[in-house]
């Protein structure tokens, strides 16, 4: 059956011998800051993939997108396919999405705790582009921005599309945009709705790891006049789902299908049940800018988010409340641009013992100048952080913590067609409230912010047939926030002294008008330099766990004519230290990451149908937590197809 559909894949793209069709290449419009340039003049480390890169993927969800075309890691925490894991420059696989910040259309989708960022409630059909911005950013995006930025910008336009695919496993989404702009009313409706009947049991009684979500997304911006704009969104997302526990090394080489066993906490070999999580978001927005005169621009944006996650398994229930602002006026000649802005968000959690809050208010303000081939950047962000402890029984207890940020950045433009840059910043991470409490829910203690010194230096070279980016990055650490498991007590504590540095390469190449090439190349070195666990081991110069030397995105598209493309996408990560392997000592190591996926696409002005094969070679593959506790990813072979249909 499998050998049938890959055949039956392959010979769809092959069928037709008319003309490629035409495609050139040329810098893309960073827009998602407050001060817009194109990527060539760019004085940072940058990485954008517009709405045709998100489309011909055809991926499940944006996690799947990041991980197969771009520099950012993506795996599923603890087996949770939508409230995934990321990492980029190195800081692990484990705790690195703490330190990337994730906005849409200006909103933080980071938490207050150790919850990764829903990327789930953002479908891929909903999007017109995502930049990502490497070493930078924490002058306009704050607490966080130590391995970057990435922003995604959701779509605006007059598209109206429905789309549906099915798959292996009982997969089946149906999903939907109707847009309708012009110079003074703009809004878009658009929503999916997915369920998967799942793969591995999450129990004896055969139950498998099914899941499903949906959401809706509404935006509207009227322009009552040329001046004046105003902005009001929306969203709503539910997942209910299912994943499954983990496995033993020799139950994962042996059937990596089966339920998992573990030992419990009085050392006994017991079945590695499922979780069972409820989650539900709900969020409003409002906005609005005002063009004050040719040159100076007011903006504010503000957000309201309730959401509640109910652990069904552990009885383990919290609500969310999060409201955020910024407001920022813009300076806008022709040689220098200038934005000086307040950042706001605050935010809580209430749980059956405690509220805790961290609420982030922040100043800060951004300038660049262009000189001949010149461009400078410079900014500067002042942040107060302040948490509240308060337990249902017992006295409350507060911190604030006072942090600064910083960016210096430059670009010399060689031609038309070639730039060096250099940039520098001063980043830090405030700890989440997690950090507070140990493995048994008692308070810790309020831990130390972390700190970064980013230094980068880029060569871009974009021409009409290829696109090379280059960027070479060193960071010095103090206090990098982690969790020490040594001495069984669970303590969230900081490294005394840590470093990374690495190579980013990426290369685009229109070979002729059938065949294009995409290559995303990334090496990381992330070392402990000092640090004592609780337990007195001592790690010095040794390597961060969960953190890949080796990073390989590659893809080669077939055009065999206007309408048809054939994409065979590799994905291959080299092994590194299980997550919890601090010390570098543990019998078992994260294995390589290894897939190959291969697609079908025939498209129309109209409509669209395709077919994907993920995982072709039925690779295994999973996350090493510690010595026998594996939980399995993307470890085997999964086929879907479907259409769109546009008007």
């Amino acid at each position: 059956m499998k050998t049938t559909l890959k055949l039956s894949l392959l010979s769809a793209a092959l069928l037709s011998q008319l003309n490629a069709q035409e495609i050139t290449l040329q810098p893309l419009e960073i827009t998602s800051t407050a001060i817009k340039t194109d990527e060539l003049k760019s004085t940072d480390a940058v990485e954008i993939y517009t709405q045709k890169d998100i489309e011909k993927a055809h991926v499940q969800n944006l996690y799947e997108f990041l991980n197969k075309e771009t520099s950012v890691t993506t795996m599923p925490s603890y087996g949770n396919p939508f409230t995934q894991k990321l990492d980029m420059h190195g800081y692990g696989i484990g705790d690195g999405y703490q330190n990337i910040v994730i906005k849409v259309n200006g909103r933080k989708l980071n938490n207050i705790d150790m919850s990764a960022q829903l990327l789930s409630s953002i479908s891929p059909n909903q999007v017109e582009k995502i930049e990502i911005i490497k070493s930078s950013g924490i002058v306009e995006s704050g607490d966080g921005a130590n391995a970057g930025v990435i922003n995604i910008i959701t779509k605006q336009n007059n598209e109206k599309e429905v789309g549906f695919y099915a798959g292996t496993y009982n997969t089946f989404d149906g999903n939907f945009y109707v847009g309708q702009s012009d110079d003074t009313l703009s809004i878009s409706v658009s929503g999916e709705a997915q369920k998967n009947g799942g793969i591995r049991p999450i129990d004896n009684n055969g139950n498998k790891d099914e899941n499903k979500f949906s959401n809706i997304n509404f935006d509207l911006v009227y322009n009552p006049t040329d001046d004046l704009e105003l902005r009001l969104n929306g969203l709503t997302s539910d997942i209910d789902v299912w994943y499954a526990g983990s496995m033993t090394k020799k139950e994962y080489d042996n059937n990596i299908f089966q339920l998992g066993t573990k030992k419990n906490f009085s050392g006994n070999i017991v079945p590695s049940t499922g979780t069972h999580q409820i989650f539900s978001s709900d969020i409003i927005g409002t906005g609005a800018s005002y063009q004050i005169n040719d040159k100076i621009s007011i903006n504010g944006d503000f957000s309201h988010e309730y959401k509640t996650s109910n652990f069904i398994t552990s009885n383990w229930a919290s609500t969310y409340t999060y409201n955020s602002y910024n407001i920022n006026t813009n300076y806008n000649d022709k040689d220098i641009k200038i934005t000086a802005g307040i950042d706001g968000f605050n935010g809580d959690r209430e749980g059956s013992t405690n509220i805790t809050t961290k609420d982030n208010l922040a100043g800060y303000i951004t300038a660049n100048y262009k000189y001949k081939r010149s461009s400078f950047k410079a900014g500067y962000r002042y942040e107060k952080v302040s948490y509240e402890y308060a337990p249902t029984v017992g006295t409350s207890l507060t911190k604030d913590d006072y942090l600064h940020g910083a960016e210096l950045g430059y670009n010399y433009m060689l031609n038309k067609e070639m730039s060096l840059f250099a940039n520098y910043s001063k980043s830090y991470q405030a700890p989440d409230i997690d950090r507070f409490f140990k493995g048994n829910g008692t308070f810790n203690t309020f831990i130390k912010p972390m700190e970064a010194n980013n230094y980068t230096l880029g060569y871009n070279n974009i021409q009409t047939n290829n696109k090379f980016k280059a960027s070479i990055y060193y960071v010095a650490l103090k206090n990098e926030i982690y969790l020490d498991k040594t001495s069984g007590g669970y303590n969230n504590t900081n490294i005394d002294k840590s470093h990374k540095y690495g190579l980013d390469l990426y290369d685009k190449y229109l070979i002729n008008k059938e065949f294009n090439i995409a290559l995303n190349y990334n090496y990381v070195q992330a070392i402990i330099d000092e640090e004592k666990a609780d337990n007195g081991t001592i790690y010095h110069n040794t390597k961060l766990p969960g953190v890949s030397d080796h990073n390989v995105k590659a893809m080669l598209n077939y055009l065999p004519n206007k309408r048809t493309t054939l994409s065979l996408t590799q994905v291959w990560r080299s092994e590194a230290y299980a997550a919890d392997d601090f010390g570098n000592s543990f019998s078992q190591k994260q294995d390589a990451y290894n897939s190959t996926d291969i697609a079908a696409t025939y498209t129309t002005k109209k409509w669209e149908i395709f077919a994907k094969i993920n995982n072709l070679f039925n690779q295994k593959n999973g996350l090493w937590i510690k010595d026998d506790a594996i939980y399995p990813v993307n470890f085997t072979t999964t086929a879907m197809a479907g259409f769109t249909l546009k008007y």
